[in-house]
């Protein structure tokens, strides 16, 4: 936001949030939420909510706009930046000083962002399980932050340290370079779903159900009264708005909503519709480079599951993109290249979730019988009727989260629906 056209904005947004004042919570959260009933708003070609034919004003903004009081009063108890707080280590867990944080395999921009700021919070350093992906380095670029060590040269090189896993729990997704006996703590957002990690002694644990893994440490930061860098409240905002998809996605909660207004102003992000439109196409761009193998593999994560009726791995893969067209548009490579990871990976079945990440909704690439009945017994219509299948493809609606709107659904269906597999039936 800037100059005139901003400042009109904002006088003329402010002034609309004067009348709903009353139902403003005068909390740290800050905001009430969404009615349950409201007119869905117009966006545009970039996925800005539309005002009026003048005035543009994203979700995003609004937020921001709504908290700007409490985020005074929020940054107004923080000390400067190299001031310390005697009174801190008493809220720090001492098992996580000079720890090694580290996100999952197929890492992206929560994972990576987490670490760094989970790092800089606790006295630690920062590692990345696996290379990281376009939006990612945007966001590192952005902010003059360097990419993180492998974590393979980081155990190595501190044989000493205790690891941190970082927006993770889930052994499938923890690096194999990592020793189960050297984690000392997890912070994640996460559901406890399977195959989660086990140790033989007491370690610390935050794992809160929020959208963003990155919300719950600059949380923590404010919560210790200690001010992140410019450069790591920058990292942590990015990945905020990428984990809930400009807080517009369903995992959103009122604490995310509030952290990216605080962080906005420890950053100095004056226009935080361009941070995001810079970062979703930085996230699109590579997609465009990548081999459907790589698409398939990009950001798949394998769970297990063990019923009566069903015993096996599920792997869910999912593409965000601003333009779901265009991947849709290789959708025969694709279901060849699912046939072939499927294999290697040794999976029961796999999905692939094709999300749009400005107009939000998704599609599902169904790959055989399998999939089919365990997609339609999961996600059936309001009506009970089934949902529209055309070519492989599986129309989603509004279905865009992984964590939130596709694990959950499957996993009660597998738990304590008695699906059983057709082919074994």
């Amino acid at each position: 936001m800037g100059n005139a056209t901003s400042s009109a904005k904002e006088d003329v947004f402010r002034a609309s949030l004067d009348t709903n004042a009353k139902n403003v919570r005068d909390t740290l959260i800050g905001g009430s939420p969404m009615p349950k009933k409201h007119r869905a708003p117009s966006f545009d070609e970039d996925g800005i909510a539309v005002k009026d034919a003048t005035m543009r004003m994203s979700t995003a903004e609004t937020e921001v706009l709504k908290r700007e009081g409490t985020v005074k009063s929020v940054l107004s108890s923080l000390r400067p930046e190299h001031e310390e707080l005697p009174s801190v280590t008493s809220y720090i867990p001492h098992i996580l000083g000079d720890a090694i944080f580290c996100g999952h395999l197929v890492t992206d921009l929560d994972s990576i962002a987490g670490a760094i700021g989970a790092a800089e919070l606790y006295g630690g350093v920062a590692a990345r399980a696996s290379e990281v992906n376009s939006e990612t380095q945007f966001a590192l670029d952005y902010w003059g932050v360097p990419t993180p060590l492998p974590i393979e040269q980081m155990v190595v090189s501190q044989p000493e340290a205790g690891i941190c896993l970082v927006d993770h729990q889930q052994m499938s997704q923890v690096n194999p370079a990592i020793d189960p006996e050297r984690i000392v703590g997890v912070i994640d957002h996460h559901a406890l779903q399977n195959a989660t990690i086990v140790t033989d002694r007491a370690i610390y644990i935050d794992i809160r159900p929020w959208g963003s893994m990155s919300t719950i440490v600059a949380h923590t930061f404010m919560a210790v009264q200690k001010r992140p860098r410019k450069c790591v409240a920058g990292m942590l905002l990015c990945a905020i708005l990428s984990d809930t998809l400009n807080l517009m996605g369903p995992t959103t909660t009122d604490w995310d909503r509030m952290m990216v207004a605080v962080l906005c102003q420890l950053a100095h992000v004056n226009d935080i519709n361009a941070l995001v439109k810079a970062q979703f196409k930085a996230k699109s761009k590579e997609l465009e480079t990548l081999t459907t193998t790589q698409l398939c593999s990009g950001d798949c994560k394998v769970f297990t599951f063990t019923s009566p009726t069903f015993s096996g791995s599920v792997g869910f893969a999912v593409i965000e993109t601003t333009d779901d067209g265009v991947i849709l548009a290789r959708k025969d490579e694709l279901l060849e290249a699912m046939k072939v990871h499927k294999a290697d990976n040794s999976m029961d079945l796999f999905f692939l979730a094709v999300v749009n990440i400005v107009a939000l909704h998704s599609n599902m690439l169904i790959l055989g019988a399998d999939e089919l009945s365990l997609c339609q017994a999961s996600f059936p219509s309001d009506d009970g009727s089934t949902p529209s299948v055309e070519g492989g493809v599986y129309h989603m609606g509004g279905r865009v989260s992984r964590k939130k709107d596709y694990v959950p659904f499957i996993t009660k269906t597998i738990n304590k629906g008695g699906w059983a597999m057709p082919s074994k039936a």
